[in-house]
């Protein structure tokens, strides 16, 4: 059984950093996506930052420069380092895995993904 577990929330004032974590266990693909994903209030969830298991990444572009996905293979564990963070970063945010073919692309669509976390509150204040 998959599981998905999200930690490292809290709340910051803006231009404040953060680290979120996530844990996955009884995930054994060898090729795979893993992401971050967001949601606000009234919005829409969408993708913020996805890491393949080779390593490619992509981002949104409203967290490009700002944010950094990586991973920790041996520890099946994903991070999301965030930097500057605004006001308009404040969301619930989620991490998601799912296994991909051999030559498909990881994106940033909520769902492509099978496997979902609880979520973890991050709040910005100005």
């Amino acid at each position: 059984q998959v599981r998905v577990q999200e930690s490292g929330g809290g709340s910051v004032q803006a231009g404040g950093s953060l680290r979120l974590s996530c844990a996955a266990s009884g995930f054994s693909y060898s090729s795979y996506c893993m992401g971050w994903f967001r949601q606000a209030p009234g919005k829409e969830r969408e993708g913020v930052a996805v890491i393949d298991n080779g390593g490619r990444t992509a981002y949104i572009d409203s967290v490009k420069g700002r944010f950094t996905i990586t991973k920790d293979g041996a520890k099946n564990t994903l991070y999301l380092q965030m930097t500057s963070l605004k006001p308009e970063d404040t969301a619930m945010y989620y991490c998601a895995a799912r296994p991909r073919g051999l030559f498909a692309a990881c994106r940033t669509s909520p769902p492509d993904y099978n496997f979902w976390g609880q979520g973890t509150q991050v709040t910005v204040s100005s």
